[in-house]
């Protein structure tokens, strides 16, 4: 794709507004949800075709949506989010995961869990459709897909005893900053397994003091 700025918040809000348009009984990813989803994909060792990874950003089962003009103007804004997602883990550069805080009616500090949950679910769903990666046996993946599934009950994380094991030694996130921090951080682990560079690698460059996640509304 040729060079475009990144998506801005009313891009992002647009986008939603079309997974929102989708008709019943489709069932979208969200924002959040596909921001993780393709994170997923693109981490896997032999990338998917897009005809194949596209089919479940409308439909979480792959049911084709109606074609026109709205599902268009879906998909250009999904490949452009796939484009600026794939040029950062390419280059191990920083970027910002749609990862939103949460809104809480009664005072005190949301779980970061809560707020990250929603993204990793859509990590998770790339998993289940391209297993191949989750189908290494590197052990250099087990510390970053730990850090990734933190967040999900222990009862969701079926046949992960290597995974669960190592959950259990990891100290939770304190803010949602932290929790951001080191879900970047297990990509780019993992694209040093998965997509390796020819050149030595640089690690992601960690969240500048005072720089706080993404402002917006989640779902």
């Amino acid at each position: 794709m040729p060079d475009l700025p990144p998506l801005a918040d009313a891009d992002i809000e647009e986008l939603q507004r079309l997974l929102d348009a989708l008709p019943p009984p489709l069932q979208p990813l969200d924002v959040s949800a596909l921001d993780g989803y393709l994170c997923g994909v693109l981490l896997q060792p032999r990338r998917p075709p897009p005809a194949r990874w596209l089919a479940h950003v409308a439909d979480v089962d792959g049911r084709p949506a109606p074609a026109g003009p709205a599902l268009q103007a879906l998909q250009a804004l999904v490949l452009r989010r796939h484009a600026e997602l794939d040029a950062a883990i390419a280059n191990r550069q920083w970027f910002d995961p749609w990862i939103f805080p949460l809104e809480i009616e009664n005072e005190g500090e949301a779980n970061p869990a809560d707020a990250v949950l929603p993204w990793s679910a859509g990590f998770a769903a790339a998993m289940e459709f391209f297993p191949e990666m989750m189908a290494s046996d590197d052990p250099e993946l087990v510390e970053p897909l730990a850090l990734l599934f933190m967040h999900f009950d222990p009862d969701d994380l079926e046949d992960a005893d290597a995974l669960i094991e190592v959950i259990e030694t990891l100290e939770p996130p304190s803010d949602l900053a932290e929790a951001v921090q080191d879900l970047v951080r297990a990509l780019m682990l993992i694209a040093d397994v998965t997509r390796p560079r020819k050149a030595a690698a640089t690690p992601a460059r960690r969240l500048p003091p005072g720089r706080g996640p993404r402002r917006g509304t989640r779902r």
